[in-house]
């Protein structure tokens, strides 16, 4: 790939995920999954900043 793409990082350990995005890349409710910590997490993406999303515990 080339070199305007990033690699997504986990929010929870900080490794690099499968996914990988671009400077115009727009994510809204994106379940990103970690291989290392096994764990899902709901983000936005925006400009290349990402937005943990927490859901309200009912």
């Amino acid at each position: 790939m080339n070199k305007d793409t990033v690699w997504l990082l986990c929010p929870v350990c900080g490794n690099k995920t499968r996914d990988r995005i671009r400077k115009d890349t727009v994510l809204k409710n994106y379940p990103l999954y970690c291989p290392k910590c096994k764990k899902k997490t709901l983000i936005e993406v925006k400009n290349l900043h990402t937005i943990v999303i927490t859901e309200p515990d009912t």
